[in-house]
């Protein structure tokens, strides 16, 4: 067992890498411009000393708010305010002013950070590095379904399964790994470990276009792709001519990929292997992987990265294989917790597990599939119905380009099913609902279906459901 002297934090690994290789490039942003380790490296230590000029110590909460166009500068600012021993507050610029002044009060921050050169200069040196159970991050969920809650990570969750210099690098058959994640997701924040510890540079753009990003993955002949469901099902109705052979290996994170958009994106990246990652904020580095089974279709995978998986009833007790109950998944690195906030972490992180919020089952060999959000499930009558089920049964109209369905109250069956669909050629709702008659039972069928030029999503990239049942 390693020492706590011998677990990297991100710090460390910053400067291993760019004293091995300070010319390397880490990152690139599309049209602004690239960062190498060495300068990753020079800058970081400048704003921690900065930030110590400006009275900012070691734990203090640094809220940090940057575009996408901005990516190296935000990289820098992380880095600079871990090395100043304080704790990144990482928030996408979409953020709303109210939503911000929430975050601010909420984790007690003693300064917002949008441009790091209108920090003070220093000529201070940083302290001591921090040790790895120091907190270093805290990650604001995108809480579709209430208020956002602050997630804590330490220095030794956040970089879990790193070495200041490992044999092999991840990702080692790509120069390249495209994505367009934002800023201030988990998803986005793992792609800036990956620019400081895999091996391709780490490229992306300053707004995901489908476009934009396919001729992005062409010019760079991308080895590695990471996008949500979302990004995939505009890439498939973007029809470009664009040449994306090179890439090997296709991630989907964020939300279940469903099944007819993993084989359509199967034929548009002829030589990828199509993965999904299922994680959350609060469960990572935790995680499945599922490497796209047509015999296993809704399937999110086993458990790896040294985590584990089971399903639990309501009162904790292990289920059975092909029994539904609630999904747990226990972390390998040190656990995150809910910052600030005694009321719901005791019901979410329990003795290393962390409460998933989905329902789902295990299959003999240890697959997981997931059958709804606890929150998504529609009680119709004595029926319960699986969100997620009708709306892979709705991708697969050859004129649906987005699915979401959701319940509204009804005032016999308490709920029924309701969809919202964006479509690229015209379909009525009854010939969806004739579609889905033989792919789903009676009262799984929507009721209603209500055509949208878009689905409204958060800033993580999931369809929020809140507000279509606000619509309804």
């Amino acid at each position: 067992m390693r020492t706590a002297l011998e677990v990297p934090t991100l710090p460390g690994l910053l400067a291993a890498r760019a004293a091995d290789e300070p010319a390397g490039v880490a990152m690139i942003v599309d049209g602004v411009g690239e960062l190498t380790f060495g300068e990753w490296e020079k800058r970081s230590a400048a704003v921690a000393s900065s930030l110590l000029a400006a009275g900012v110590g070691p734990g203090d909460r640094v809220v940090l708010v940057f575009p996408a166009s901005e990516w190296i500068d935000y990289a820098v600012t992380f880095a600079g305010v871990l090395r100043a021993g304080a704790v990144a507050v990482p928030l996408s610029d979409r953020t709303p002013d109210a939503e911000i002044g929430r975050i601010v009060a909420h984790c007690g921050a003693s300064i917002v950070l949008t441009d790091p050169a209108a920090l003070p200069p220093g000529s201070q040196p940083p302290p001591a590095p921090p040790g790895p159970g120091a907190l270093a991050q805290i990650l604001y969920t995108s809480g579709t379904t209430g208020t956002a809650k602050g997630v804590a990570a330490s220095h030794a969750n956040l970089a879990y399964g790193t070495r200041l210099r490992p044999r092999h690098r991840a990702f080692a058959h790509s120069r390249h790994l495209v994505h367009a994640f934002p800023i201030g997701t988990n998803a986005g924040q793992l792609m800036l470990v990956n620019a400081l510890t895999a091996h391709p540079a780490v490229v992306t753009l300053p707004r995901f276009t489908p476009g934009r990003f396919a001729r992005l993955i062409e010019r760079y002949r991308a080895g590695t792709v990471f996008l949500v469901p979302a990004m995939g099902i505009e890439l498939l109705n973007d029809r470009g001519a664009h040449d994306l052979s090179s890439v090997l290996l296709l991630g989907s994170a964020a939300a279940p990929l469903p099944s007819p958009v993993a084989v359509g994106l199967g034929g548009l990246f002829p030589n990828a292997t199509i993965t999904n990652y299922y994680t959350s904020t609060e469960a990572a580095p935790a995680q499945t992987i599922m490497i796209f089974d047509p015999e296993r279709p809704g399937s999110v995978g086993r458990a790896a990265a040294g985590g584990d998986v089971r399903v639990a009833s309501p009162t904790g007790e292990a289920l059975p294989p092909g029994e539904t109950g609630e999904v747990w998944m226990r972390s390998p690195a040190a656990p995150r917790s809910y910052y600030n906030d005694s009321r719901e972490g005791p019901a979410v992180f329990r003795d290393g597990w962390i409460r998933m919020g989905d329902l789902g089952y295990l299959d003999e060999e240890g697959y997981l599939y997931l059958v709804d959000r606890e929150s998504d499930v529609i009680k119709s009558g004595a029926f319960k119905v699986s969100t997620l089920k009708v709306e892979d049964a709705l991708h697969a109209h050859p004129a649906v380009v987005e699915a979401a369905a959701y319940g509204v109250p009804h005032p016999v069956l308490g709920m029924t099913v309701t969809a919202a669909v964006v479509l690229r050629e015209e379909a009525s709702a009854a010939d969806l609902r004739a579609f889905l008659s033989g792919r789903l039972a009676p009262h799984e069928i929507p009721a209603d279906v209500v055509t949208l030029d878009a689905l409204p999503r958060n800033r993580g990239g999931k369809v929020d459901k809140r507000a279509l049942r606000g619509r309804a």
